[in-house]
């Protein structure tokens, strides 16, 4: 199991990109990457450009590399364009689930609260951060996480913002559906995952 507890918001200077669930914000941060070189401008080359969206991926869903590669391995397997179904599978996973339906204000949060068996699958305890969801599942915590102070902040922040279409949300019972899996269109369009599939392609 592979775990990332660097400075995140060092890696989004480096990569431009926003994590949730950090208390630093976008105006406070220095709009360049960091080191002693990051004001420098540099021109990407097609590996580099290649590279840091795959760097994207794995920051924002907080998957290591062999993690990453096993669910390439199974987007190329499936039938459908390749990088939609490589980010539909990582928007499947149980710890980003929980994430969108607001019981955690981020991934590496919702992480930790599946790892702690505080979430339920269809009403059985499940405590894999990267199991896979089907449409139709049924997602809650646990009765005796109800009352932690994090989840209730994260339900009313999420509430303020909204929740995604492809989730059916029960605020006051902590509990929720992943009514549809979700369409590329409606998730990360900051991501060009076909870069992805060609960098793992070489």
């Amino acid at each position: 199991m592979s775990r990332f507890t660097g400075p995140r918001v060092k890696v989004m200077r480096a990569l431009g990109v926003e994590l949730p669930g950090l208390s630093a914000k976008k105006t406070e941060r220095r709009p360049y990457p960091p080191g002693q070189h990051g004001q420098a401008r540099r021109k990407l080359s097609e590996y580099g450009l290649r590279l840091r969206e795959k760097q994207k991926v794995r920051a924002n869903y907080g998957v290591g590399e062999r993690q990453l590669r096993r669910v390439m391995t199974e987007a190329r397997a499936s039938s459908g364009v390749t990088g939609a179904k490589l980010i539909e599978l990582l928007e499947r996973r149980l710890d980003n689930v929980v994430h969108r339906l607001g019981f955690a204000a981020s991934r590496a949060e919702a992480r930790q609260l599946v790892s702690h068996r505080g979430i339920k699958v269809n009403e059985q305890i499940v405590n894999i951060p990267s199991y896979q969801l089907k449409a139709g599942d049924k997602i809650a915590v646990r009765d005796r996480a109800k009352e932690q102070l994090r989840i209730k902040s994260a339900l009313s922040i999420a509430g303020q913002v909204g929740f995604p279409e492809w989730v059916e949300v029960d605020d006051k019972n902590m509990q929720g559906t992943l009514k549809n899996l979700p369409e590329r269109d409606e998730i990360l369009p900051d991501i060009n995952e076909n870069l992805v599939v060609e960098l793992y392609s070489k």
